[in-house]
């Protein structure tokens, strides 16, 4: 970091993330390593935080230090360190805009993780969270840790305790475990899904849910397949959002056929998540999935990844 501090430029890369992980709504997320966005920082002498380039979106993201993901973290770590030196972003994403896949999260935790860099005293990556957050949160409208969390840290993490500074817990996954991501060529913002959601639910609804997080966590903890099998089902959001997604039913009964664990709405969708016993079940459920979105005349772009990952880091 020191080197970097001295060139005055540094870059950072985030995965793409599975919010909720369909039982966990707004406290599970996973790290999805196979994609991400790379955000390079420079430091420069006008305190300020600015725009430079933007590529791989051809247009909706915004230019306004204010309102962009990648540039609101770095206000605010400016303002909470008292810097006297400002910083210039140029943003590469990887992820595709509206997509489900946690981008908005990417870029803001890719650009404090190469700013940090840049700082005579770097701070711990726990420090780095909440200014994280508050830049993914000028995209979604608050600030929820689903998909900050792994895209930072990696891995699997559950956000417990008090949702304003939440303890964060690594939870391990089962040796082997694949998620195969699925994106239909769709756009749902993040604001528009959550508008569908109820505010109140039938406590049946909610006991049930909660079953299934317990019985997913415990699944995890203890390695057993089968009883990851039976919990993840989300009984609260995925029937809400469901109709935002042309084909979600047929694309889900086409990843369990294919011998999918579970299968579910990535954070707001459009896209859509499996978890998968090897990396050869993952491509099989995902081609199946794909194949199911092409019936109903949708494109889609598939990964296959390990869900467990160093999270971001300097490249």
């Amino acid at each position: 970091m020191a080197d970097a501090a001295l060139r005055g430029k540094a870059t950072a890369f985030a995965p793409a993330s599975v919010g909720n992980v369909g039982v966990g709504f707004d406290i599970l997320g996973h790290a999805v390593d196979a994609a991400g966005d790379t955000v390079s920082v420079r430091r420069i002498e006008e305190p300020v935080v600015r725009i430079g380039r933007i590529e791989g979106v051809a247009g909706g993201f915004p230019t306004d230090p204010g309102a962009n993901t990648a540039t609101v973290g770095l206000i605010e770590m400016r303002s909470l360190l008292d810097l006297p030196f400002g910083f210039e972003v140029d943003v590469v994403k990887g992820i595709p805009l509206g997509s489900g896949m946690g981008g908005s999260a990417a870029s803001a935790v890719a650009s404090v993780v190469a700013a940090n860099a840049l700082l005579d005293r770097p701070l711990k990556m726990r420090e780095l969270f909440p200014m994280a957050l508050a830049g993914e949160a000028v995209a979604s409208g608050s600030a929820h840790p689903d998909n900050v969390a792994p895209s930072l840290f990696g891995g699997m993490v559950l956000a417990a305790g008090d949702p304003a500074d939440p303890t964060l817990v690594q939870v391990p996954v089962p040796e082997g475990v694949r998620c195969v991501l699925v994106h239909p060529h769709l756009k749902i913002s993040t604001r528009d899904a959550r508008g569908v959601l109820k505010d109140a639910y039938p406590l049946a609804d909610v006991v049930a849910q909660t079953a299934h997080l317990a019985g997913f966590l415990a699944g995890c903890y203890s390695g057993d397949l089968a009883v990851i099998a039976a919990c993840l089902d989300d009984r609260l959001i995925e029937p809400q959002r469901r109709v935002l997604i042309p084909g979600f039913d047929a694309v889900k009964s086409a990843a369990l056929s294919a011998g999918a664990l579970g299968c579910s709405i990535s954070g707001g969708g459009p896209s859509v998540f499996a978890w998968c016993d090897s990396e050869a079940t993952g491509h099989r459920v995902g081609e199946a999935m794909v194949a199911a979105f092409a019936a109903g005349g949708v494109g889609a772009d598939l990964w296959v990844s390990p869900i467990e990952s160093v999270g971001a880091r300097l490249v």
